[in-house]
């Protein structure tokens, strides 16, 4: 892995908290994510199952880890299970963990070979009544291919059949969404890595240059800052792709006058961070341009002061929502006749702002999270308003990633990236 090695501390703490919620006498499984064949003997680069890393710290395929907290066996109550490793698989693939090297990545005292697994997983099922599956319950999650972890839960439950079932994932709901201070410290790497990525873009751009090449200068940067790269596909859209909500084709020339639209972010150590700029091909805004870039970061300033403790998601949507009424009448976009007859289903502000404002954040750019439980101290959101004009050529996000705090207002982990139109065009014009 690119990245420097993690404080064991949060993965023993993080199993902590996990065991804590666990019904008496049962055990927790968590595999890894398989590598995905792209035809003949290529294969897709190799992510880790968030929640094993959560847990363990372990990045590497074919590892399963297993806490059974009430097991007679005080070995037996925290498990990792790993490939062996060999001097023809460090020739060939490079060297895998090691036992010694998975207690200082995970903290894990036992750890077993993957062909273990079977025998001591017999065992250790006759002492537990319950067994808790691993599954994906994101409110966006949209699975097409049978995980590693599913064939590994129906085969669980076939072997097992009057064992309980419970799930992991209500737990992992809660626990992933608040985070630990050795979390924050890996966020603020992600989005310093994403600061320096957009300062070389601001160098970079120029009328005539492609959204590809902006694309490339941050996957340059990125890469020399210990990041694999972006946390998500990025979105680099100039004129009228910026009104596409989920353009990545980046493959058209930036002409002079248009702004362009960027939304990426870069991953480190797993963790995601996600910004959003909107900035112009020639180095300055015109005053249309300005006008509605000042009332979007209006708009995400307000919102921004919302998040603290207590706040309940879809009462903050409504409420960003007046606030971009108020704006848009104040463009000209909408008028009052628009908002006296609105659907109230879909708000006349929906035309030019049809997305939501925030989501959680975390090892997953989209990050787990239960939605219709009040927002808590050291949780983190995004906040990214738009406004999108596809009449006029243009549409505008801005978007950070804040951390909610006990009192006050969030923390902004994207401080220090340039993002009042006066600094954008003094260092695009340096």
């Amino acid at each position: 892995m690119k990245y420097n090695l993690i404080n064991s501390n949060l993965f023993i703490k993080n199993r902590e908290n996990f065991k804590n919620k666990m019904v008496s006498n049962s055990l927790a499984v968590f595999n890894s994510n398989d590598i995905y064949p792209i035809g003949a003997d290529s294969t897709m680069p190799f992510q880790q199952d968030r929640n094993i890393f959560y847990l363990s710290g372990v990045d590497q395929e074919e590892s399963i880890l297993v806490l059974f907290p009430d097991c007679p066996n005080p070995k037996h109550r925290e498990l990792l299970f790993l490939t062996e490793t060999n001097e023809h698989i460090a020739i060939w693939e490079g060297e895998k963990l090691t036992k010694e090297k998975a207690f200082e990545t995970s903290g894990i005292k036992t750890v077993y070979w993957l062909q273990d697994f079977d025998k001591i997983m017999k065992e250790i099922m006759s002492q537990a009544d319950t067994i808790y599956i691993n599954t994906n319950e994101h409110y966006r999650a949209n699975v097409a291919t049978e995980t590693r972890e599913a064939r590994f839960n129906k085969k669980i439950k076939a072997q097992f059949p009057a064992h309980k079932v419970e799930k992991s994932n209500p737990i992992l709901q809660r626990l992933r969404s608040v985070k630990d201070p050795i979390e924050l410290d890996l966020i603020q790497q992600a989005c310093n890595i994403t600061e320096k990525g957009f300062r070389r873009v601001l160098k970079f751009t120029k009328p005539g240059v492609w959204e590809y090449n902006l694309e490339a200068e941050f996957m340059h940067e990125f890469l020399n800052n210990r990041s694999k790269g972006f946390a998500y596909t990025p979105i680099v859209g100039s004129g009228n792709n910026a009104n596409v909500l989920h353009y990545i084709e980046n493959n058209q020339q930036c002409k002079a006058g248009d702004l362009i639209l960027i939304d990426a972010g870069a991953e480190y150590a797993n963790y995601a961070s996600d910004m959003t700029r909107t900035i112009p091909v020639s180095g300055k805004f015109n005053n249309r341009q300005k006008d509605v870039y000042n009332a979007v970061n209006r708009v995400k300033n307000e919102a921004t002061k919302m998040l603290v403790p207590g706040t309940l998601w879809e009462q903050y949507h409504v409420e960003v929502g007046k606030i971009m009424t108020s704006e848009l009448l104040g463009l000209g976009l909408l008028d009052k006749a628009d908002v006296q007859n609105e659907n109230k289903d879909w708000p006349a502000y929906k035309k030019y702002f049809m997305h939501g404002t925030s989501h959680h954040m975390g090892l997953d750019t989209h990050d787990y999270g239960i939605l219709t439980e009040p927002m808590l101290a050291n949780m983190v959101f995004t906040v990214e308003p738009g406004i999108y004009i596809p009449d006029e050529g243009f549409g505008i996000r801005l978007e950070d990633d804040v951390v909610i705090q006990k009192t006050g207002e969030p923390f902004n982990l994207m401080r220090d990236i340039p993002i009042e139109i006066e600094e954008i065009e003094d260092i695009m014009n340096s």
